[in-house]
């Protein structure tokens, strides 16, 4: 008779707090401790539809990055857009998602199935899938990642624990800036662990996997590529406004680091300055095409320069909100959180904690 897996739900109280990066990492580091995994992201958050059918990309990323074959992804319960939550509001979807969660527990095999949950502690509710409500159904520990924004952060995870209770095997602090980590780690872990929150991890700041590559940038802005189209996978870490005169551009730009430059298409002087200095991309708007002297320089330096049919502001908008849905799709990121999660996050405690011990590391994943 085939051994039951045990349920690990890995949530969050806010969007966005490096949820994925997370999963990821761990899903590695068990599988090299010799662990069967799978995994499942029950409600559907990053879809796209392909062959009339609609899929999850971290679904399909997941099981690419980590060689898990199909048996070994859990179907998505619930794409979540505004087309399903307005059915539901309106009485159109009747589906008992509950008894659909259920299927997943004739998921048996394997040492640990892993499952997403969505952005917040609550969305999903109104489909009976929030994640108290998935952890309750499935008998699931869970951990939460909480993004460090202030010591504050201890209020949502206090509240979390009351309703979670017992099934809380701990917390993952992320993104924590270098000014906080020694009051994270003699304060707030303390704090948190006097109020029976257990911390696994404090990862600190990390701006390669909050950076964004040349080519989401082309995607987002619908950017024409005047120049080094072969060089699309930069990687954008800082945004910056060239707006000011050349010798205060110079200064500004000399303390940024990988950046995206945004400069009106008329400002060669800008343009030039931004070239000169750790520029990833530049970014002109304005329907004015860089001069012939501008694009040869790029192209020396293999520096994409971008063109957009929009105004600064809506393009600094939409960089802005880029940098704070980041992805992780590429390799270099991926190789970045399998090293950060190896150096900051106890997998032997939480291995420990969830009854699991280290199987013999299969030679595929040595």
């Amino acid at each position: 008779m085939p051994k039951t897996a045990k349920f690990l739900l890995i949530g969050s109280s806010e969007a966005y707090s490096g949820k994925s990066a997370i999963v990821l990492g761990m899903a590695h580091q068990l599988q090299l401790q010799g662990l069967d995994i799978a995994y499942g992201k029950p409600i559907g958050t990053c879809l796209q539809s392909s062959q009339a059918e609609l899929t999850e990309e971290d679904v399909q990323f997941m099981a690419q990055t980590l060689n898990l074959p199909n048996e070994r992804l859990l179907p998505m319960l619930l794409p979540l857009d505004e087309t399903t939550i307005t059915r539901r509001i309106r009485g159109e979807d009747t589906i008992n998602y509950q008894q659909r969660l259920q299927s997943y527990q004739q998921f048996v095999s394997g040492d640990l199935v892993l499952l997403e949950g969505a952005g917040t502690l609550d969305e999903g509710r109104l489909f009976d899938l929030c994640l108290p409500q998935i952890a309750e159904q499935l008998d699931a520990a869970v951990i939460l990642v909480a993004r460090f924004h202030s010591p504050l952060i201890v209020d949502s995870l206090i509240a979390a624990q009351q309703q979670l209770g017992e099934r809380l095997l701990g917390v993952v602090i992320n993104d924590v800036q270098p000014t906080w980590l020694e009051q994270v780690q003699s304060q707030v872990k303390p704090f948190l662990e006097q109020h029976q929150i257990e911390v696994l991890g404090i990862l600190p700041r990390n701006d390669l996997l909050r950076s964004v590559s040349v080519r989401e940038l082309v995607r987002q802005l619908d950017a024409e590529v005047l120049c080094r189209r072969d060089r699309l996978d930069l990687m954008v870490e800082s945004l910056k406004i060239g707006a000011m005169n050349v010798n205060s551009a110079l200064e500004y730009f000399r303390k940024a680091h990988n950046m995206a430059v945004v400069t009106g298409g008329d400002r060669a002087d800008i343009q030039l300055a931004a070239l000169e200095t750790s520029t990833q991309c530049l970014i002109l708007t304005g329907h004015i095409p860089p001069s012939a002297t501008i694009l040869s320089r790029a192209e020396d330096l293999e520096i994409p320069i971008l063109s957009v049919d929009l105004d600064t502001l809506t393009t600094v908008e939409i960089i802005d909100r880029a940098f704070g849905q980041v992805r992780l799709h590429e390799p270099i990121k991926v190789q970045s959180v399998f090293q950060m999660m190896n150096k900051h996050v106890q997998i032997d405690r939480l291995l420990s904690k969830l009854g699991l011990t280290p199987a013999e590391v299969s030679s595929s994943l040595a």
